[in-house]
């Protein structure tokens, strides 16, 4: 078990309250710095608070869309683009799939289901 975890049966989730007064520090925590970076960084954090607050307190995330967004800008730019829209779309489906990015096949029958055994030779 983790030091972290020492003590807690469950875990525990910061409530508004908690994560507000957090950042409250970590903004005056960036000021004392006088580090310009850590100033800009503040800023950010500050204009971002609602939704940051609400991915903590929600467990919510576009994390899964990003990654498929990702793939699908780093296919294109692997193919320099493509002449043709309906072609583009099938790559990008097969860019996001988990059979197209070499995951484990996806089972269709109970005879299936089982990886292949490689012959001896």
């Amino acid at each position: 078990m983790p030091a972290w975890t020492e003590g807690h049966d469950e875990p525990t989730h910061p409530s508004r309250e908690q994560i507000y007064r957090r950042l409250e520090r970590f903004y005056a925590s960036c000021t004392a710095s006088g580090l310009p970076e850590m100033r800009r960084l503040a800023t950010t954090v500050s204009t971002w608070r609602n939704e940051i607050i609400a991915g903590i307190v929600s467990g919510v995330s576009n994390a899964g869309s990003e990654g498929h967004n990702r793939a699908i800008k780093t296919d294109a730019r692997c193919a320099y683009g493509y002449r043709n829209p309906v072609t583009q779309r099938l790559r990008a489906r097969l860019a996001t799939t988990r059979r197209g990015r070499g995951h484990l096949a996806t089972r269709t029958s109970a005879r299936h289901s089982q990886p292949r055994q490689r012959s001896k030779r």
